[in-house]
This record gives structure tokens, C-alpha cells and sequence, in this order.
């Protein structure tokens, strides 16, 4: 238990049935009325919070003795209100410049329609070539399959 391990932290040379002897004794306190035990916790019998009251349900009624809350400070009229929602990210004059170099460089090129092409002829090349050589016999490893659903043999 805590009570225990904080006892074992605390002081050194206990005897070895240290364990046994505070259950023991807790016990006794316990039954003495010294001890109030809540909610797996040890408590001591005569403190306030050894057994704990029950709150109401719901939010609890204001203090009518309590001090009533400072104002806050008049706002200056001068000062522009603020926006509603979030306000915008501060620009970087860096994106900008790079933006509009980029846009200055590609005006007047054609773009094509669809997905660019891959990276070269040569890798599709070697990719048919793989499909096309046959497994080999003994099984050890498969051969290559072209990218997506199988085509459908003819019967």
C-alpha cells in the first residue's frame, strides 16, 4: 500500500514482518475509532473530511456575502473594433515574391489535361519485360503483375 512504501522510503531497518504488523495496527486504529477508512483511504477520525458530504446535484447558488467583482477598464472609444471570426495570417513578403517569380517563369506554357507522364518510357519497358518472362519452375519467386485488376481471360 502507500502508507506502507512511504514508511519504507522513510526509514530504514524495518523488521521483515513490517508489512503484517501496520495492517495489524491499522486495524486496531481502526476499530478504535482512530482511523476512519473512505473509499479504499485511511482518514483520520476527527478531521472534517473523514466522511465526506454529499453535494446537491446541479450548479451551486452564489454566496450572497461575497465581494462583488472588480469592473473592468473603460475601453478607449478611439481604438478600431475588432472583426468578427479569426482574424487572417500575416502575410509573408518572401511567399509573395516567390509566388509571383514562379508565375512569371511558366506564363505562356501550355499545360496539358490529366496526369503528368511518369518518369521515363524505360521503367514501363522494364516492367513489361519482367511480366512477360515466366515464373520459374522450382517456385521460389513469383512474377511481377502489372498495376490493377487482372484483365479477364477469354473462354
Amino acid at each position: 500500500s502507500a502508507i506502507s512504501s512511504y514508511i519504507e522510503e522513510k526509514y530504514e531497518g524495518l523488521p521483515s514482518a513490517h508489512a503484517s504488523l501496520l495492517t495489524a495496527n491499522l486495524a486496531s486504529m481502526k476499530e478504535a475509532g482512530k482511523l476512519a477508512f473512505v473509499k479504499n483511504n485511511y482518514l483520520k477520525a476527527d478531521a472534517p473530511s473523514a466522511t465526506p458530504a454529499k453535494r446537491g446535484r446541479g450548479r451551486p447558488p452564489k454566496d450572497p456575502n461575497a465581494p462583488p467583482k472588480p469592473k473592468a477598464a473603460p475601453k478607449d472609444p478611439n481604438t478600431p473594433k475588432r472583426g468578427r471570426g479569426r482574424p487572417p495570417k500575416a502575410k509573408d513578403p518572401m511567399a509573395d515574391a516567390v509566388k509571383d517569380a514562379v508565375a512569371k517563369a511558366t506564363t505562356g506554357m501550355p499545360r496539358g489535361r490529366g496526369r503528368p507522364p511518369g518518369p521515363s518510357s524505360a521503367k514501363k519497358a522494364k516492367v513489361a519485360k519482367e511480366a512477360a518472362s515466366p515464373a520459374p519452375a522450382d517456385g521460389s519467386a513469383p512474377a511481377k503483375r502489372g498495376r490493377g485488376r487482372p484483365r479477364k481471360v477469354a473462354v
